[in-house]
């Protein structure tokens, strides 16, 4: 089982969308895989994406989900947890995992689906006090980050990718813990240049403003715990447009971040299953409106219609170039992925 975290402590990476289109692409080219789709966001949006979008009633499917007893999202597994925090109880892992082709045939039959669950902000609360408590003869920090961890080693999968949220809250945590790998969407902006550095300093403890920091890292308590750290695998440079030339003030900014990551490369090797920028790196164009169609009729690229088309009652020309353009973008993503 690999283990795949898309993550970026930046919001308005397209991080959803992006991983969307990659997942359903690599189950597409990799149908006698089975996959895991975890969606480790309190919004959810990739989950209503897979269960049918805005236009396949993907809300209401992910309802019914969430209504289930027990409640079938990584949300009502959270809860079983919280109520046994430091020691696994006895239940079926099958119950957390919905199947989105059964409400979406535009999804590939070889993926299975953690919904996404709002209940996520209010466990956080608990997650933190929890794993703060002082308990003789138990690392309660430790137990709650392996929360996700235990739910995975009851499950059978080749692969799993999880979506997270913008942040490094206790669930993001959980979810980069139970990684191997990392991928990071990023745009061409200096906040995006910036969150890598960033990146480096949540996750490795890199670079931090102070050494008061340093023994209330993520990657002190992993190390200290014994537990692997994940490595970033590739670092997506997302939305990009057609009309990014060499004079362009984009153009500095992207090469600003090769550079970074190349300085990076250098310095810490250990952390990167890539040794160049060339490897480690896709550049994904700006999908427009066929990014906004596909999103909302819950559709990857590869099967998408193109032409006049309906979006909420409205009628939307997809391109078929654009739709091309589009796909080979994820298809270079898709082939770096092993």
């Amino acid at each position: 089982m690999t283990i795949y975290s898309i993550w970026n402590n930046k919001g308005g990476t397209g991080k959803t969308s992006l991983a969307f289109q990659v997942v359903t692409r690599f189950a597409q080219k990799n149908p006698d895989k089975k996959i895991l789709v975890i969606d480790m966001c309190p919004q959810a949006n990739m989950s209503e994406i897979l269960l049918g979008g805005q236009e396949g009633s993907g809300s209401n499917n992910l309802l019914v989900q969430q209504g289930k007893t027990p409640r079938s999202s990584i949300g009502g597994y959270f809860d079983l947890r919280l109520k046994a925090p430091f020691s696994p109880p006895i239940y079926s892992a099958e119950d957390y995992v919905s199947h989105p082709s059964k409400m979406n045939p535009e999804i590939p039959g070889n993926i299975d689906l953690v919904c996404g669950d709002p209940l996520l902000e209010l466990q956080a609360i608990a997650m933190n006090t929890l794993a703060n408590a002082d308990i003789p003869g138990v690392n309660a920090w430790l137990s709650v980050i392996d929360w996700l961890r235990e739910l995975l080693s009851q499950l059978s999968y080749d692969y799993v990718f999880i979506d997270t949220n913008p942040s490094f809250s206790m669930y993001t945590q959980i979810a980069l813990a139970a990684s191997d790998r990392v991928m990071l969407p990023v745009m061409a902006d200096d906040s995006s240049r910036r969150a890598i550095q960033n990146a480096f300093s949540l996750i490795y403890g890199l670079k931090l403003p102070s050494e008061v920091y340093s023994k209330y890292t993520f990657a002190k308590k992993m190390i200290d715990a014994g537990r692997h750290l994940p490595k970033i695998h590739l670092i997506l440079k997302n939305r990009l447009t057609q009309y990014m030339g060499t004079a362009s003030a984009f153009h500095a900014v992207l090469v600003g971040i090769d550079s970074d990551i190349s300085q990076l490369l250098k310095t810490y090797p250990e952390h990167f299953t890539f040794a160049s920028v060339a490897n480690g790196t896709a550049d994904v164009r700006d999908f427009g409106t066929t990014g906004v169609v596909a999103f909302a009729r819950g559709c990857p690229f590869s099967t998408m219609p193109t032409g006049k088309l309906t979006l909420s009652s409205r009628r939307v020309q997809v391109k078929p170039e654009y739709r091309k353009q589009a796909l080979d973008a994820i298809d270079t993503v898709v082939s770096k992925i092993t």
